[in-house]
């Protein structure tokens, strides 16, 4: 499985490396509210639009899994409440046997 993985990553290096070299022309960004543009290669642009939405879609997700990380220590902690009763209630010697 970590062949099949590490060749994955591989062809996924390759194809942004391809893309890279393909188009390096400078294209102009300029965002409405600020004055100045700024000139960057295409693929800069592509990749770092797609890294972007990335971290963001991440961020989102992380943000939104908020309630189940809440709920996951809640259920924790009550296993550990019910761990530590169950030690407690259980006898603590070997118990005699019955004549």
């Amino acid at each position: 499985m970590r062949t099949v993985w590490r060749l994955l990553l591989l062809l996924a290096a390759l194809v942004v490396i391809v893309f890279a070299v393909s188009n390096r022309a400078e294209v102009s960004l300029g965002l409405w509210p600020l004055p100045a543009a700024v000139q960057a290669p295409v693929y800069l642009v592509v990749i770092g639009g797609l890294v972007f939405g990335f971290i963001l879609g991440e961020l989102a997700a992380w943000v939104a899994g908020r309630h189940w990380r809440r709920e996951l220590r809640e259920c924790q902690r009550r296993v550990a409440t019910l761990e530590r009763e169950l030690a407690a209630a259980q006898p603590q010697g070997p118990a005699e046997p019955p004549a």
